[in-house]
C-alpha cells in the first residue's frame, strides 16, 4: 500500500514585481476569537464567519522574502516560540524556498509585535537567527517598546509579549539596527507610514518598472470582518481610532489605484485587490500566477 501524505506541502509562493521577486513564506497560523475585535459581538462575528464559510477566525502569519538588485530582504520574522506550536515555522519554510538565514542581508519589520519580530532571535540560546542581517525598523518602534514608562502602563500580557519580547529579540541586533522615518529602505522598497496599530506601524511599497505591490502589515487582522467593516479595530491596537482611519485610507488607495496588496494576516499567500462595495470593501484574491 502506498503511504498516505501526513503533512502539508511547505507554504511558499513567488510573485514577480517587475525585476523584483517577492516570495510569500508562511510562519503558520493563529486561531483567535471575536473578542480580539472592538465592538463586534458574538452574533455579528458568527454572521461574518458564516458568510465566509468559515468556522473560526484563523489568522495567517505571512512573511516575505524580497530579491532585489542582487540583495535579499526578509520582511517580518514570524512568531518564533512565543505564540504556540501552530506558528513559528518560518525558518523551516524558508529552507523549502531555497533560502537560508545567512542569505538575508536585511530584516525589515512593519512593527515589533511578537508575530512579526519574535523570530529574530532564538529564545533558548539568545543568538540572532539572521547573523549577517541588519535590522531595519521605523524609529518610533524601538522608542516606544523600549520606553519603561510605557511598559509600566501595559497589562502583564503586554509587558511580557510586547515590551519584553521586543527587547529580548532585538538585543543581538543593537549594533546593526537601522531606523527610518520615510523613503527608500531597501532597493525598490519604500516605507509607507500606516500608524495606529502601533506608533511606528509601516507598510512597504515594492516598485519595479510599471508594477507595484503594497505589503501593508497589520492593516487587517480578521479580513472576514474588517474588510466590509473598516471601522472595526483590534484590542491590540495602540490607537484604535487611528488604526481605523489608516485602514480606510489604505483601502481607498488600493481601490482607487488598483494596487496589488498583501499583508501578514490575509489568508496565505494573501495577494489581492481591494474593491469598494457599499459602505465597505471587498477583497478579490489574485489568481495563481504560474510563471515568473
Amino acid at each position: 500500500m502506498r503511504d498516505v501524505p501526513k503533512q502539508q506541502i511547505a507554504p511558499v509562493y513567488r510573485r514577480r514585481i517587475g525585476d523584483i521577486i517577492v516570495t510569500a513564506v508562511s510562519d503558520g497560523t493563529l486561531t483567535r476569537t471575536h473578542e480580539m475585535m472592538l465592538g463586534v459581538g458574538a452574533d455579528e462575528a458568527r454572521g461574518h464567519l458564516d458568510a465566509a464559510c468559515r468556522e473560526t477566525f484563523v489568522l495567517s502569519v505571512n512573511c516575505f522574502v524580497v530579491h532585489a538588485a542582487g540583495r535579499v530582504a526578509l520582511i517580518e520574522t514570524g512568531s518564533g516560540s512565543y505564540l504556540g506550536p501552530s506558528a513559528g515555522h518560518l525558518i523551516t519554510n524558508l529552507a523549502a524556498a531555497g533560502v537560508t538565514p545567512d542569505d538575508i542581508d536585511a530584516v525589515l519589520l512593519t512593527h515589533m509585535h511578537p508575530d512579526h519580530s519574535a523570530g529574530l532571535t532564538d529564545l533558548a540560546s539568545g543568538q540572532a537567527n539572521y547573523a549577517r542581517a541588519e535590522l531595519v525598523v521605523h524609529e518610533t518602534e524601538p522608542r516606544h517598546w523600549f520606553d519603561d514608562a510605557a511598559m509600566a502602563r501595559g497589562t502583564e500580557r503586554e509587558k511580557k509579549l510586547m515590551f519584553q519580547q521586543a527587547r529580548e529579540q532585538t538585543a543581538p541586533y543593537r549594533d546593526r539596527m537601522r531606523t527610518f522615518t520615510a523613503g527608500e529602505v531597501f532597493p525598490g522598497i519604500t516605507a509607507v507610514p500606516l500608524p495606529g496599530h502601533t506608533p511606528g506601524h509601516t507598510g512597504f511599497l515594492i516598485e519595479s518598472g510599471e508594477e507595484r505591490l503594497l505589503i501593508w502589515g497589520d492593516v487587517v487582522h480578521m479580513p472576514e470582518v474588517q474588510v466590509p467593516r473598516p471601522d472595526v479595530s483590534m484590542v491590540v491596537d495602540t490607537d484604535p481610532e487611528a488604526a481605523a482611519a489608516t485602514r480606510r485610507r489604505a483601502f481607498d488607495m488600493a481601490a482607487s489605484e488598483r494596487l496589488l496588496v498583501t499583508g501578514m494576516h490575509l489568508h496565505f499567500p494573501g495577494f489581492a485587490h481591494v474593491v469598494r462595495e457599499g459602505d465597505g470593501y471587498r477583497l478579490v484574491p489574485e489568481a495563481w500566477v504560474q510563471a515568473l
